[in-house]
């Protein structure tokens, strides 16, 4: 009998990195609407708390991003290469852990500044790698990252990072602190657009993501100057009567060109 030739590790290999493909294109859709409730949940949690509905929805959201997770882990066919484009995300899965074991309700019954210290920084981490979700699944969604894309983007992290400076500065109410989240709303606002506050985060915690805030948000403000300049210059050249030479322009003198070639070639046959 002939026994068949195994297959390649090359070939086994492309057909794990297009089945996590297909899985991750099927899970698109519902992956960012989870995504974005589970920023909604953070914000509300930080804000306001979580009743225990919203905690149980919370903990389903967290265990389905978990099995999606592995999943696409286990599919991989360069876990090690998976695993560094998505250590945030396996940040975003662990910290929530904390909960589970009510590790964060013991360091906040302790009095100790350190330990108040961890908790914030728990809280930080998870800002950070919650955002960092709602980016890749809005970013997974839009295949063209245009202008629409960095409205909703800018969003998403006004609201959350809003959310993550009241929990940090609202205990500050002696030095002018974020006291309540429509505060802590419109300081972020005011970093977004670059004009700044009278307000400056005292805790460390809210430094860091105040750094993380101006920065985006420089970054975003430079993209949305380039997309203005393009618009009001690609206006101008569609105007025949603008100083700046449009795509009409430049054809029609093409053909004024062409026709003038044609004419010399006639005058020297």
């Amino acid at each position: 009998m002939n026994e068949q030739p195994l297959p390649s590790q090359d070939k086994i290999a492309n057909e794990r990195q297009t089945l996590l493909q297909q899985l991750q294109d099927w899970l698109e859709a519902p992956m960012l609407v989870l995504a974005f409730i589970w920023l909604a949940l953070l914000v509300v949690e930080i804000v306001w708390g979580l009743s225990p509905l919203l905690e149980a929805v919370g903990y389903i959201i967290w265990a389905v991003f978990i099995f999606d997770f592995a999943l696409e882990l286990w599919l991989a066919p360069r876990k090690l290469d998976y695993f560094k484009k998505n250590w945030l995300s396996a940040i975003s899965l662990v910290v929530p852990a904390l909960r589970v074991f009510r590790i964060v309700s013991i360091l906040r019954l302790t009095r100790l500044a350190r330990i108040g210290g961890m908790t914030r920084g728990l809280r930080l981490l998870r800002v950070l790698s919650s955002v960092n979700r709602g980016m890749r699944a809005l970013g997974a969604t839009m295949n063209r990252r245009g202008f629409g894309y960095v409205v909703l983007l800018t969003l998403i992290v006004t609201l959350a990072g809003a959310a993550g400076m009241y929990g940090f500065e609202n205990n500050n109410a002696e030095g002018g602190g974020l006291t309540s989240y429509s505060a802590a709303l419109w300081w972020t606002a005011m970093i977004m657009t670059t004009m700044g506050s009278e307000y400056w985060p005292q805790t460390a915690e809210g430094r860091v993501l105040c750094f993380f805030l101006a920065l985006y948000s420089f970054a975003m403000f430079g993209y949305v100057t380039a997309t203005l300049a393009t618009f009001f210059i690609g206006r101008d050249a569609e105007n025949a009567e603008a100083e700046l030479a449009g795509a009409e322009s430049v054809n029609a003198l093409r053909a004024e060109i062409s026709a003038l070639r044609e004419e010399i070639r006639g005058l020297h046959r």
